[in-house]
């Protein structure tokens, strides 16, 4: 089942969103769902987990909103159910001052649990840009994980793009903080 018909952003508000997005193990889950709906059967092979556990971690995410059962079907007797994204991708709140980004902890975790000898890509720059050329670069980052977004095709191996552009904390914060 396509997932046309999904609204292009889910922004997470409340705690029970906050806490359900920040576990690992559903946002693994929830990559799953990224492209196409998946059972709990298929969810469990695909993240490695157990019936039990991969059930338990949609329900939490289903109750916070961030997926939904997109359709059903009889197997044996039992109602299979389909589930997918609640939208094509989800916003977080800024962490504030300080606070762990989410999506990086992830990033970093799936970063260390991809095979050594897989190919990939892995880069840090550190640059020196006027506010124009920052949000220029923001811009042209974003405009290309959207195009390739775009291009994602369900039946592929997955890939995962993670970028940051930001500026780092000053001298004297880094070491007023390492105090």
């Amino acid at each position: 089942m396509p997932t046309d018909d999904l609204p292009e952003t889910f922004h997470v508000t409340t705690d029970e969103q906050l806490r359900a997005v920040s576990n690992l193990t559903r946002h693994r889950i929830m990559a799953v769902l990224r492209f196409e709906p998946a059972t709990i059967t298929q969810i469990a092979e695909r993240v490695g987990l157990a019936k039990g556990s991969s059930s338990y971690h949609v329900r939490l995410l289903e109750r916070a909103g961030l997926v939904k059962v997109v359709r059903t079907r009889k197997v044996r007797g039992v109602t299979e159910r389909y589930y997918a994204m609640a939208a094509r991708s989800i916003v977080l709140p800024d962490p504030g001052e300080g606070g762990p980004d989410v999506l990086m902890r992830h990033a970093v975790a799936d970063l260390e649990a991809a095979p050594v000898d897989a190919e990939r890509h892995v880069r840090m720059a550190h640059l020196r840009l006027t506010e124009e050329q920052f949000a220029e670069l923001g811009a042209r980052l974003q405009a290309l994980a959207d195009e390739y977004r775009e291009l994602s095709d369900p039946s592929l191996p997955d890939a995962s793009l993670v970028f940051a552009l930001f500026h780092p904390a000053s001298r004297e914060q880094a070491e007023g903080d390492a105090k």
